[in-house]
């Protein structure tokens, strides 16, 4: 009897793990990628030859009539999960996901000026990059996007701070925030070639002592728009960064892009951007910068290249940084 009962509940797991692996689609992809790098003449490069391997899990299954996704980006040779989303497809009503680092909401539209290969800020030097907008980051955030009458919303919240362990607390400072982003294409207007994306977002500043004409969120704006004509787009961004205290300083950022397709293969661009920090106690600031990129895809093989220059770099008068990058990758 006992032999019998242990050759039903094999049985029965068996099954089990067959309805579940049947359940999901898993996938696997990658790509490894070598770089050379060098910087300005005031630093040192060290070796300029690097590599890293990026590796994507990615799995879907129907869940009650609906389609369930998760995706587990590594990057930088297995040094640890990078990036992680969890998302459910309801159909009509839009996709709801949460997500550990994918980027959700007005992140997503922070540049989206054309380029070949890397944004014109990538790989300079600064704390931060000025200017980019997103309140609600890519970590520990709930994403809701949907799609209507050509428009699509992507909004973005979370709870508490940005930073989240992986048991589901909050660690760290910070407040609440939440943003979103509107993008569309020409279409509805009759205008082909057309695309355009706007924003908007805020964060809780917490509770602080409150003086005259001082608020206590931080608020972010940004719009921009594509135009296609063949082979050539050209680009505007706008955004605006108010940081909602009387000794915080407040930037606007505009930027333009132009990017061609020579042929199926090559592609070249060209971008500069400006941004501005309103110092509430010392002069204004304009930060200046350009870049130049190309790149060139052979099947599964790509060599881009990137040339960066800025000055009065992260709100600092007189200084100057630039960044060149070869990078030769292998998509498998």
């Amino acid at each position: 009897m006992d032999n019998l009962k242990k050759v039903g509940l094999t049985a029965l797991a068996g099954s089990l793990a067959a309805v579940s692996a049947n359940a999901a689609e898993m996938s696997v992809s990658g790509a490894s990628v070598l770089t050379y790098t060098t910087e300005d003449t005031t630093e040192v490069t060290g070796n300029p030859f690097g590599m890293k391997t990026n590796l994507s899990f990615t799995a879907s299954g129907d869940v009650n009539g609906m389609t369930v996704s998760y995706m587990q980006t590594s990057k930088d040779q297995f040094a640890g999960m990078s990036s992680a989303r969890l998302s459910i497809d309801m159909g009509d009503m839009g996709v709801l996901a949460f997500d550990q680092g994918s980027g959700s909401g007005l992140a997503t539209i922070d540049d989206k000026t054309p380029t070949a290969a890397e944004e014109i800020w990538d790989g300079l030097d600064g704390l931060t990059v000025g200017g980019l907008v997103g309140t609600a980051g890519n970590s520990g955030v709930f994403n809701y996007i949907r799609t209507i009458g050509g428009v699509t919303f992507n909004g973005a919240a979370r709870r508490g701070s940005g930073a989240s362990s992986t048991d589901g607390s909050s660690s760290g400072g910070g407040q609440s925030a939440w943003d979103f982003a509107l993008t569309g294409s020409g279409e509805m207007i009759g205008v082909d070639g057309l695309s355009w994306g706007a924003g908007y977002g805020t964060s809780d500043g917490g509770q602080q002592t409150v003086t005259t004409g001082q608020e206590s969120d931080t608020e972010h704006f940004t719009g921009f728009l594509n135009y296609s004509m063949g082979p050539v787009t050209i680009g505007y961004q706008e955004s605006h960064i108010d940081t909602g205290s009387v000794g915080g300083v407040n930037n606007t950022t505009e930027a333009f892009g132009i990017a061609v397709a020579v042929n199926e293969n090559l592609s070249i661009s060209y971008g500069e951007r400006d941004v501005e920090y309103s110092n509430p106690s010392a002069a204004d600031v304009i930060e200046s910068g350009e870049g130049i990129a190309v790149s060139y895809t052979m099947g599964s093989m790509k060599i881009a290249g990137n040339r960066n220059e800025v000055a009065n770099n992260d709100n600092s008068a007189g200084t100057n940084d630039e960044m060149t990058e070869i990078a030769v990758s292998f998509a498998f």
